[in-house]
């Protein structure tokens, strides 16, 4: 039972990224989807979430705007499009199954994360 995520990797200033989570050994389907960040030195943040349907997405103040959540629930997948990334989105990613809006992330459904770099 994994989250597996891809997508990562250096760009610079303006540009943008899309990052993949594909479940593997079991089905996100029914559950709500999250992205987290978290950069040296600072706690893991929430960046956005999406209900299972796909019918209600949340972001954060900081990425409002710039990244999009999306989900193919007939691939087990959920991806973060990024665009006008800023040096201050450099961090490592995580994808989170069954996350909730009130509780927050699921400890034990973790992807293994994957760095995004935005050159400055």
């Amino acid at each position: 039972v994994q989250l597996v995520e891809s997508g990562g990797g250096l760009v610079q200033p303006g540009g943008s990224l899309t990052r993949s989570c594909a479940a593997s050994g079991f089905t996100i389907r029914s559950y709500a989807m999250a992205w987290f960040r978290q950069s040296p030195g600072k706690e893991r943040e929430f960046v956005a979430g999406i209900s299972w349907r796909g019918d209600s997405t949340y972001y954060a103040d900081s990425v409002e705007g710039r990244f999009t959540i999306s989900r193919d629930n007939a691939r087990d997948a959920v991806y973060l499009q990024m665009s006008s990334l800023k040096p201050e989105d450099t961090a490592v990613y995580y994808c989170n199954a069954d996350w909730d809006i009130r509780l927050g992330p699921r400890d034990d459904y973790w992807g293994q994360g994957t760095q995004v770099t935005v050159l400055s």
